[in-house]
């Protein structure tokens, strides 16, 4: 079982300690559900409530709101970063022991560190490099050529194409795919003609990669993922797409090619980006919006489509909008036959 004193929590959070520095802290969970052994976090003052009810023995809060809990107590300006902080000592932790598992098959000219571990049935292919403490899960693929770096885990069943960089501390989950060829033809009066993917994936450090994420590689140049980018589960990451430091998208969202997203942006689920556009540094975009054009105002927020409705309410308001342009053209007749005001 895994055991911390608050001591130790402290040492590892920067924290401001109230209580024992001795006592032992052996899980986490909710406020509703933690006993004496648990640690648990307030990171939003509506809960407040639950204070006086929680059996929790250590409570993760905002010093402001230190004088509603009687327990011990870690203060800290950002209680939810601090906590976060704290899951990572209770996280289970990747065996990296140096193991290549019996029904691996490794090429001969691959690299794997002796401190890297490669699961069963993974295959790692020709030139890969599989490089210090990191581990490649069951039936897992490297491709040719392609890179895990150091600290680095890939889930079972993860599939890196030819001509993938990942970087250092990445965590992919089953099922992503990175680097198959993006969605590129060329019409002819005979049909499609296939326009060949010749480029390949960067993934920069710190990245997190969620389950059933596919990254497509590069028509030419490479599609490129900044350091510390977490994508959701259920990601469509078009070619040439480029995003920078620090963005996060929610699942389900799906972003077209050559389009080039800025730092520090925040984009939820069920977006749709169109191709060959440019989002500024710290956009916000909100659930369900369609980018169909730049987005050249840094830190802005941005939101589109209508709210939910009754069946019978939408139906009224689809009907009204298809009344617009009628409307908007009667409104600018009356506009001409209104006296100037000279």
């Amino acid at each position: 079982m895994t055991t911390y004193t608050l001591a130790d929590l402290v040492a590892h959070t920067g924290a401001q300690l109230r209580g024992d520095p001795a006592y032992a802290v052996q899980g986490l969970a909710t406020l509703a559900l933690a006993g004496p052994a648990d640690l648990s976090f307030l990171a939003n003052p509506r809960y407040a409530k639950y204070l006086t009810e929680t059996r929790a023995g250590v409570v993760v809060m905002h010093p402001s709101m230190a004088d509603q809990f009687a327990g011990h107590a870690l203060l800290h300006p950002d209680p939810y970063q601090c906590y976060a902080k704290i899951t990572a000592l209770f996280a289970p932790q990747a065996n990296s022991s140096g193991e290549i598992h019996p029904s691996a098959e490794v090429a001969e000219s691959a690299f794997i560190d002796p401190t890297a571990r490669i699961g069963a049935r993974a295959v790692i292919e020709a030139g890969a490099r599989i490089l210090a403490g990191a581990s490649v899960g069951a039936a897992s693929v490297v491709g040719e050529g392609s890179v895990v770096g150091a600290r680095t885990r890939l889930a079972a069943n993860v599939t890196l194409y030819p001509q993938v960089t990942l970087g250092e501390d990445c965590i992919v989950h089953g099922g992503a795919v990175i680097g198959a060829d993006g969605f590129g033809f060329a019409p002819t009066q005979d049909g499609w003609v296939k326009v060949h993917q010749l480029g390949g994936v960067r993934i920069g450090n710190k990245v997190e990669i969620g389950a059933n994420t596919c990254i497509d590689c590069g028509a030419l140049e490479d599609t490129i993922i900044g350091n510390d980018v977490k994508l959701d589960n259920l990601i469509q990451i078009g070619h040439n797409v480029v995003i920078g430091d620090h963005t996060a998208i929610a699942a389900h969202t799906a972003v077209a090619g050559s389009t080039r997203i800025g730092e520090r942006c925040t984009i939820a689920g069920c977006v749709a980006v169109t191709g060959h556009i440019t989002i500024a540094d710290g956009v916000h975009v909100s659930g369900g919006t369609v980018v169909t054009k730049s987005i050249t105002e840094a830190g802005s927020s941005w939101s589109s489509g209508t709210p939910m409705l009754s069946t019978s309410d939408w139906r009224r308001q689809a009907a009204r909008f298809g009344q617009l342009d009628k409307l908007s053209k009667r409104v600018r007749e009356l506009e001409k036959r209104e006296p100037s005001g000279d």
